[in-house]
């Protein structure tokens, strides 16, 4: 019987050290928002880059409102992002409602892209960016190419994670309510 008592006991000084039962949902307060993560933006807010160019050129994304961007994260020794290079060079040469910017993410001297270029020619503006700071507002790459789309308020409308054609670009432009894709045979001259 000692034991049974002792059982008991024991139960009963278990059942005293219990937790509280929290609040009912209603009267849970409200958690505060979460910090954004770096690079993490607000998915309806216009995103910031400002970068200098090869050349030496402020590029600012906010002076290109009213313009749909393509901002394309590459690297000299990435063989996909090499492959999409010109058809983007087409794209923002023979479109006037876009904009293409590359940035080089790759740790580089200005003079060897410099030279690189000058094997590879591209029409659109190409800045060297830190890879250990990409431009805030943008995630650091999770592969190479990537390429934003951003529309003409400054918000982003597409995220492509690998090559983008010129096609895909243009159709998901019209997608979002921007100008149609041109008819067969009118596009950029590079769709095979």
């Amino acid at each position: 019987m000692t034991r049974s008592l002792a059982l008991v006991l024991t139960a009963c000084l278990l059942a005293a050290c219990q937790r509280e039962a929290p609040p009912a949902p209603e009267a849970q307060p409200t958690p505060a928002p979460a910090a954004r993560e770096p690079g993490a933006a607000d998915a309806n807010a216009p995103l910031e880059l400002r970068v200098t160019t090869l050349d030496g050129t402020e590029w600012d994304l906010a002076a290109q409102r009213g313009k749909w961007v393509v901002v394309n994260f590459w690297a000299t020794w990435c063989a996909p992002c090499l492959k999409e290079m010109p058809e983007l060079s087409a794209l923002g040469a023979m479109r006037e409602h876009i904009e293409v910017i590359g940035l080089a993410y790759e740790e580089i001297e200005p003079d060897a892209m410099r030279a690189f270029l000058q094997k590879h020619p591209v029409l659109y503006p190409i800045s060297i960016v830190d890879v250990y700071a990409p431009p805030a507002g943008f995630d650091p790459p999770r592969g190479l190419p990537m390429t934003y789309l951003i529309d003409p308020d400054g918000v982003v409308a597409e995220q492509y994670l690998g090559p983008v054609t010129a096609h895909d670009i243009e159709r998901d432009i019209a997608a979002a309510g921007g100008p149609a894709v041109p008819a067969e045979g009118a596009g950029t001259g590079t769709d095979a």
